[in-house]
């Protein structure tokens, strides 16, 4: 088995031809170098203001190491070869690559096209801004009904008419506030903003472009009832420099650039003959080369990917499901897990009644531990109508106030569930855990972090690890 060296002085000149005079070799893992700004970035990123546990260099080095060790051992897994991981990769490479390529040309061709299908939309037509007055009428309506509606538009616009050219616009928006059946605009004084041809109901749009700049409609009557119009403005409408900023930010808005970007791709691919797959690996090749900061963020993903898939799989995933195995480790580290004070194990009863605790307890006799929320609440509960809630766990005294009163007989009050006024509990006081499962987060945190120590120590005797010390003196002082 291979062993690992911390490297002499004299290691640093043999191998300071393989990095930048600038960028000399920190370590070398399994046959890899790892430059001195890569440690940087990371351990600067690790250590940056607001992290609570702070690293110096020299007690990061070997975490670093064994992160490393980590993604050594994924390659050497060909974990980055399986399809879904491949997958993930390049759809990380697609996201760091698509906000750098922006199409203005393309960008800007959308924006006229998108100019010049609104402006044919209104076939040389003004826009208009007007504010109105609704009577509502249904359709169905009777001729008495309409004859009411008739008669309060008809009132409303006597009262605007007798008003001067100079109160009209303030006189029109109090009445739209007070009178008017469509209250959204009502709210606004009748404003309806800016509108042109095709934008609104026909009947409505035919009076109104029918006025001129501050002049009132007679009432007229649409599908959805009587109307009076106050024309505010009305302007051709305006070439496309006018709206250009906020037709891009409108496109911007709905995610241009990266259409752009794609069709940047696509086009790309076609030309050359390749993938898209393929046009991304070298753009983000091409991207990566040239910014720093960019190359250590992208390798810090994949190697976090793999570390993660490598580590669930050999590790975590065994450290969860190895029951035998967290027994095992429960009762060779007994002493590590024993209590200060008593827990209840058992649960926690709120019910209609008390006579629904004492059927509870009555189905209970015999019933395995585990076993009793399930037992409760299928014999007395049905789809429509709950007379119990259980709370199930492991509590130490101060943590629930109902267990510290009924288990362990403390002098507090009891806390009742809301709509449930009776409330027990049914267990057993314990001085210390029994078996691995009265402490199984713990136990399966310490067997995990047990497993992961078995497995990185294997790792520095499978890979080759060289730490050329005097690089890592000279980390952030260069």
């Amino acid at each position: 088995m291979k062993k690992i060296t911390i490297a002499l002085a004299s290691f640093v000149a043999s191998l300071s031809l393989m990095a930048q005079a600038d960028d000399p070799v920190i370590m070398k893992i399994n046959g890899k170098n790892i430059t001195r700004s890569e440690f940087e970035y990371s351990f600067n990123k690790n250590n940056s203001d607001g992290v609570i546990d702070k690293k110096t260099v020299e007690e990061y080095v070997p975490l670093f190491v064994d992160f490393k060790l980590k993604v050594a051992e994924a390659e050497n897994q060909k974990i980055d070869t399986i399809s879904s991981i491949r997958k993930e990769l390049s759809e990380y490479k697609e996201q760091m690559v698509v906000p750098t390529l922006v199409d203005s040309v393309f960008i800007e061709n959308e924006a006229r096209n998108t100019y010049k299908k609104t402006a044919e939309r209104f076939e040389g037509q003004d826009l208009l801004t007007a504010s109105h007055i609704l009577i509502m009428l249904r359709q169905d309506a009777t001729a008495e009904q309409e004859a009411i509606a008739k008669a309060r538009i008809d009132s409303i616009y006597r009262v605007l008419k007798s008003v001067s050219a100079s109160e009209l616009s303030e006189k029109f928006a109090e009445m739209a506030k007070e009178k008017s059946d469509d209250k959204a605009s009502g709210m606004r004084g009748g404003a309806l903003g800016q509108f042109g041809k095709g934008m609104m109901i026909p009947d409505f749009e035919k009076a109104a472009f029918a006025l001129k700049a501050g002049e009132l409609s007679a009432p007229i009557k649409s599908t959805v009832g009587y109307h009076i119009i106050y024309m505010i403005e009305r302007h051709p409408f305006e070439p496309y420099e006018y709206h250009r900023e906020n037709i891009l930010q409108f496109l911007d808005q709905r995610g241009i650039r990266e259409a752009s970007a794609n069709a940047m791709i696509d086009s790309l691919a076609n030309k050359k003959g390749m993938t898209r797959s393929q046009v991304i690996d070298e753009l983000h090749e091409q991207l990566i080369s040239t910014d720093r900061e960019l190359r250590y963020l992208s390798q810090e993903y994949y190697d976090g990917t793999l570390m993660y898939e490598v580590a669930q799989k050999d590790v975590w995933d065994k450290a969860q499901k190895d029951t035998n195995g967290q027994e095992a480790f429960f009762k060779s580290h007994k002493k590590d897990y024993a209590w200060d004070l008593p827990h209840f194990a058992g649960i926690i009863m709120h019910a209609k009644d008390a006579a629904t605790i004492a059927k509870a307890k009555s189905l209970l006799k015999g019933v395995a531990e585990e076993d009793y929320a399930k037992a409760v609440t299928s014999a007395l509960n049905n789809d429509s109508v709950k007379v119990i809630r259980v709370e199930k766990g492991i509590f130490k005294i101060g943590e629930n106030a109902n267990v510290d009163k009924l288990a362990f007989k403390q002098s507090c009050e009891l806390k009742p569930m809301k709509d449930f006024e009776a409330t027990d509990v049914y267990g057993k006081v314990l001085k210390a855990p029994r078996t691995s499962k009265d402490v199984r987060g713990q136990v399966t945190t310490d067997y995990q972090n047990a497993l992961e120590k078995k497995w990185v120590d294997g790792l520095r005797k499978k890979f080759e690890v060289f730490v050329f010390e005097d690089v890592v003196k000279t980390v952030n002082k260069h």
